[in-house]
């Protein structure tokens, strides 16, 4: 057996080599970008997480950063030059969820019931350019009430900056359920799973709707002018990211958006201003309709249109919607 030996020179030169180098710790590191953990605002797949920090200016007013993507899936305009408005409603749904868990400690497993949302973008500052959109959003939460010392509910007020110039405001009403005391409410119907109901007359064509997939459509026309069956996909990877015993708040918005899209045909409805209102659950083991009809609007080259949903013949839910035509 031959041992192998090295001159005392390059023996030094060797332990140099093979030295492990002194690493610096993490916490003496720069501070990364990352999202907020997606669990805080109840999305499943990191992709759709649209907030990355958050700062607490003081009891009730918080600054927050985000991003949007250049080529999100669902959130961009037909053209694929614009952030939707319905971007806009998601980011304030996420800040929603993650001030009440994050900031004023909702346990994680809580429900979140959806009163109200409204939200306001403004067209020119929603062009998708060389980079993704960076986000600084101030939030400011009223009418906060608690349950002992469990929040219940708050209002949230938004205002959403790109390189400082607003872009999105917003607000919505929010109220916190007790996993236990959601399960009372809901009884036998947090049980129940959506599936499609594959409507006998067919499908709207995705342009007519302000939507390039066919993946994307929500509704089913009917034979009656102005009204729709709510029909999602329940495999959307966007609508239904995660888990829901009824028709999502975001579902019930993206129809009523689609539905105004269609009454404005043939021209086309840029929705730049939402308002909704919520009144009770929309199930999923019974239709829900949509009927939508045109207002008159104060501002020329513009349409208003009102939306109603309704189960069982009870009103589920109202939007009022309006935006900038094209074509006109």
């Amino acid at each position: 057996m031959t041992l192998l030996t090295f001159p005392e020179e390059d023996r030094s030169t060797q332990a140099q080599v093979v030295k492990r180098p002194v690493v610096p710790h993490i916490a003496d590191m720069p501070r990364l970008t990352t999202t907020v953990p997606r669990e805080y605002v109840h999305r499943w797949s990191l992709a759709e997480v649209f907030l990355s920090g958050c700062e607490r200016l003081d009891e009730t007013r918080f600054t927050l950063s985000g991003q949007w993507p250049r080529a999100h899936t669902f959130f961009t305009s037909t053209d694929g030059t614009q952030h939707d408005h319905m971007q806009a409603v998601e980011t304030i749904r996420q800040v929603g969820l993650y001030l009440a868990h994050a900031e004023f400690g909702v346990p994680l497993g809580h429900h979140f019931l959806l009163w109200d949302m409204e939200a306001t973008t403004y067209t020119e500052q929603l062009v998708i350019g060389p980079t993704p959109s960076e986000l600084t959003v101030t939030g400011e939460c009223t009418d906060i009430k608690w349950k002992g010392e469990r929040l219940s509910g708050f209002t949230l007020q938004v205002v959403m900056e790109r390189d400082g110039i607003p872009c999105a405001v917003g607000r919505s009403s929010f109220t916190c359920i007790a996993p236990a005391t959601y399960q009372r409410v809901r009884g036998s119907m947090s049980k129940v799973r959506h599936t499609r109901r594959l409507h006998p007359v067919g499908s709207e064509a995705p342009s007519a709707l302000g939507r390039v997939l066919p993946f994307d459509v929500v509704l089913a026309p009917t034979e009656q002018p102005g009204r729709w069956l709510v029909d999602p996909d329940p495999r959307h990877p966007i609508l239904f990211d995660h888990d829901a015993d009824h028709l999502p708040g975001m579902v019930l918005m993206e129809a009523a958006r689609q539905a105004a899209c269609a009454l404005a045909q043939p021209l086309r409805l840029t929705p730049s201003h939402l308002r909704a209102e919520f009144l009770r659950y929309a199930e999923f083991d019974a239709p829900c309709w949509i009927e939508a009809s045109l207002e008159p609007t104060a501002e020329p080259g513009t349409a208003g249109v009102q939306v109603v949903g309704r189960q069982n013949d009870q009103d589920v839910f109202t939007a009022r919607i309006s935006g900038p035509l094209d074509g006109c």
